[in-house]
C-alpha cells in the first residue's frame, strides 16, 4: 500500500496546484450538475451523489456561490448534455494512461484528447485495453484529528468495509473494493466524520519508474491532458520518486 499512498500524496499536491488554476473548482462544479441531474434532486440529503460532491468540493475549498451555482444547473435541466467519456493509451516510454471525462460535445472531446496523445508521442486505445493495470476502488482521505484513537478508528473502517488504511504526512486514506464504497461512506457517516475527499479512484496495480528527463516528457501529456475542460480525471501508473514530486510544481 505504501506505492498507493506516495501516489495520493503526489495527486493532494498537484490538486492543490489545479484548485489554484481553478480547474478543479470546474472539475467539481460539473460532478455537482450531473449528480443533481442523476439523482433527480438538488436537495444532497435524499441525493448521495451530490452530498459527496458536494464534500468533495468543500475538500478544495470552493466557494459556496460556485456550489450553489453548479446545483441550479442541474435543477435547470443543463447537465442533459453532459456525457461521460473515457479514453486509454499509453503515453512515452509505455506509460499507461486512463482519462475521463465529461463532456456536452464528443466528437470535440475525441479530437483534442487523440491530439494530446499524438502530439506527446502516445498512442490511443481501445476502451478495455488498461482494463489489467488499473483496479477501481473507493479512496477516502481525511487528515488526522486531535486525539484521534487510530486503533479504534481503522477498526472502525475496516467494519464499514474497508480493505486498507495509511496514515503519511497527517492524513489518513482508507481504501475499499467497488462495491464497498457505498457501505464505507454510510460509515463515516454513522462516525460523524466528513472524509476531505471520497470518490471512486483507478489505482494501478503496478507501476513504472523513470529518470528525471522521461518524467517530465510523460508529465506534459498528463498535464495538457489535465487542462483540457473536458477532462475530470487522469490516471496513469508513472511512479514518483528521487525528489521528482518538486518536478510537479
Amino acid at each position: 500500500m505504501s506505492g498507493h499512498s506516495k501516489w495520493s500524496t503526489i495527486k493532494r499536491k498537484k490538486g492543490a496546484a489545479d484548485a489554484k488554476r481553478g480547474k478543479i473548482f470546474s472539475r467539481f462544479s460539473k460532478e455537482i450538475t450531473v449528480a443533481v441531474k442523476e439523482g433527480g434532486s438538488g436537495d444532497p440529503e435524499g441525493n448521495p451523489r451530490l452530498r459527496m460532491a458536494i464534500q468533495n468540493a468543500k475538500g478544495v475549498n470552493m466557494p459556496k456561490d460556485n456550489i450553489e451555482r453548479a446545483i441550479k444547473k442541474g435543477t435547470g435541466g443543463d447537465a442533459s448534455s453532459y456525457i461521460e467519456q473515457t479514453f486509454e493509451g499509453y503515453g512515452p516510454f509505455g506509460i499507461a494512461v486512463f482519462v475521463e471525462c465529461l463532456t456536452d460535445n464528443q466528437n470535440r472531446t475525441v479530437q483534442e484528447v487523440r491530439a494530446a496523445y499524438s502530439k506527446y508521442e502516445g498512442n490511443m486505445g481501445t476502451n478495455g485495453s488498461l482494463e489489467f493495470i488499473f483496479d477501481r476502488k473507493g479512496v477516502f482521505t481525511l487528515p488526522v484529528s486531535d486525539g484521534m484513537d487510530l486503533e479504534e478508528f481503522e477498526l472502525e473502517v475496516i467494519d464499514g468495509g474497508a480493505d486498507d488504511m495509511v496514515i503519511e504526512d497527517d492524513y489518513i486514506t482508507a481504501t475499499c473494493a467497488l462495491e464497498d464504497f457505498g457501505n464505507l461512506n454510510k460509515k463515516f457517516e454513522e462516525l460523524n466524520i466528513e472524509p476531505e475527499n471520497a470518490e471512486l479512484q483507478r489505482i494501478p496495480n503496478n507501476t513504472k519508474k523513470l529518470n528525471d528527463e522521461e518524467f517530465q516528457k510523460v508529465m506534459k501529456l498528463i498535464d495538457v491532458l489535465e487542462d483540457n475542460d473536458d477532462v475530470q480525471q487522469v490516471w496513469h501508473n508513472l511512479e514518483v520518486g528521487g525528489g521528482q514530486e518538486n518536478l510537479l510544481s
